[in-house]
């Protein structure tokens, strides 16, 4: 008797662990891919010439949001997307430096839990290829943050072919490239960094297939971020192709996203930036240069393409591609710098742009054009510094080809993500209480196509620019000018018709609220009284 008890207790735990395997497994897996600098309009699925194939599948296939809102630059976007909070309530209200205070302190506080820490408390294997940029200090990198396999960049950027150091403002500054807390390096110019990202993902999914465990992989291709470097076959693909210009080329996408239902035709367009000038007006030593960044940055754009197609196939080989929810975001929008101009190679005499050593950048000009039909650029909260292309995908669970208006933010994801998992979020880890969650679940939207309704606006900082979003109604400030303007964004996302005068008391009400939010967050209103040394040279307005 006591034999047969022991059997049927012994039954009973195999098949209750039978059950917890195969619950694991009919979790779905989740991928979110991130790109750095990349403006709204570089996807073909987004308007642009570019070759994107695989993601202009993934779109094809799946859902496109109109509006979605990054917080305009790296740290603080990544601050948000890992956390689901306000980048200052995250610790990162400026950047990856440490301005003394706690919401600027430069790192992410242990009160923001990042989707590693949480998906791993609730049985999904954590892995992540690319750049992080949350943290310089080893007790706050990716496997000390709830990542079980991480590769990649720790700080803001990198060479493309090479590691060692990257100039900057005068000065240079270590590149610091791990694998699960091993320092990585490989010989000068053996590698290309966008492929070392892809194939690390994809050797974590293989890996990752022995288990029985869903996963979550956190995908962030430092790509098309400067140094402007590219793969000479890739570069080949787009000789000529820029010939025309910015002027031409902004017409061509701007007519593009009309056809692909992302762009009323008679919505209104972004007023040129006046440092961009008319391409005709250049020297052909000018043109020659400036078409030689385009062609680089766009074969950047089409290597980064390729390295998502890698990740796909592994997924469908390993049989798991429909059973996954991929989104894809860019961090912020084109950027403003123009950091070298032709001035690093003519001097150091390291080769035309492209090249291993060389240093360049896309500047205004051509950031113009990405973020079309959208106004300024990386590190303003104008809608071309802060809005991001977004492409969800999950077969037989999003409407393939769906466009949606959407109006979401980075922090919607976390919730969106533990929704999918059916994840709890803790209110205390390790004897921590922990900020509860603010954004809102994206799945309504992904998969029945229902209108996102927010209780509260959305609200912005960063190095004293300010913006709050409620429903139609957008309201944004400079700094150091500090004048909020006010702009209709359904009607008007060119942001080209200043309403304040004309509205005086929405921006009584935005600002009134805009003060609760500062108040809530820690976040200094004055920035003159913590502004930093410059680490970047962008002019955001």
């Amino acid at each position: 008797m006591k034999k047969t008890s022991i059997i049927c207790a012994t039954l009973l735990l195999a098949v209750a662990g039978l059950q917890q395997v195969q619950a694991q497994q009919k979790k779905p897996n989740i991928i979110l891919i991130v790109v750095d600098d990349m403006g709204y309009a570089d996807l073909g699925s987004y308007g642009s010439e570019i070759h994107t194939p695989n993601l202009d599948k993934l779109a094809s296939q799946g859902l496109r949001l109109k509006e979605f809102y990054n917080n305009a630059i790296c740290a603080p976007t990544r601050a948000s997307i890992l956390t689901g909070q306000d980048q200052h309530k995250a610790g990162i209200g400026y950047f990856d430096q440490n301005l003394g205070l706690p919401a600027y302190q430069g790192y992410l506080n242990k009160e923001s839990l990042t989707l590693a820490e949480v998906l791993k408390q609730n049985g999904y294997s954590t892995l992540m290829s690319g750049k992080w940029h949350v943290g310089n200090d080893s007790t706050s990198w990716p496997n000390q943050r709830g990542f079980d396999h991480f590769f990649g960049i720790i700080g803001g950027a990198a060479n493309y072919f090479n590691s060692g150091y990257m100039p900057l403002g005068g000065a240079r500054y270590p590149v610091i490239i791990e694998e699960d807390n091993k320092r990585w390096h490989k010989p000068d110019d053996s590698y290309y960094m966008t492929d070392e990202i892809g194939d690390h993902a994809a050797k974590f999914l293989d890996e990752q297939s022995k288990t029985n465990k869903p996963f979550f992989l956190y995908l962030t291709f430092n790509a098309p971020h400067w140094p402007l470097q590219a793969l000479p076959e890739d570069i080949a693909k787009y000789k000529g192709r820029y010939n025309i210009g910015w002027d031409s080329l902004r017409k061509e996408r701007l007519a593009r996203q009309v056809q692909l239902g992302l762009r009323d035709a008679n919505q209104p367009l972004a007023v040129r930036d006046a440092e961009v000038p008319n391409w005709d007006n250049l020297t052909y030593d000018e043109q020659q240069l400036w078409k030689a960044k385009m062609e680089v940055y766009a074969a950047m754009v089409d290597r980064m393409d390729q390295n998502v197609g890698k990740v796909l196939d592994k997924l469908k080989a390993l049989k798991k591609d429909d059973n996954t929810l991929i989104v894809f975001i860019s961090d912020n929008g084109a950027p403003a710098e123009d950091v070298a101009h032709g001035k690093v190679h003519a001097a150091r005499n390291i080769g035309p742009v492209g090249t291993s050593g060389s240093f360049e950048s896309q500047g205004k000009n051509w950031s113009f054009v990405s973020n079309s039909p959208l106004r300024s650029f990386k590190g303003a909260l104008y809608e071309g510094g802060m809005s991001s292309p977004l492409i969800a995908w999950f077969p037989g669970k999003i409407k393939a080809n769906t466009i949606e208006r959407g109006t979401a933010h980075l922090v919607d994801l976390a919730p969106t993500f533990y929704d999918v998992a059916g994840a709890k979020y803790p209110a205390a880890y390790n004897g921590t209480k922990i900020n509860p969650l603010i954004g809102k679940s994206l799945t309504g939207l992904f998969f029945k196509g229902e209108e996102l309704n927010r209780d509260k606006p959305l609200f912005w900082e960063l190095w004293g620019n300010r913006a709050i979003r409620e429903g139609k109604w957008k309201l944004v400030s400079v700094f150091p000018v500090n004048q909020w303007e006010l702009y209709d964004i359904d009607n008007d996302r060119g942001e080209t018709n200043n309403l304040a005068a004309k509205n005086p008391d929405v921006v009584r009400k935005l600002s009134l609220e805009y003060l609760q939010w500062v108040n809530a967050n820690n976040v200094v209103l004055d920035f003159n009284l913590i502004k930093p040394k410059a680490i970047l040279d962008i002019k955001a307005n």
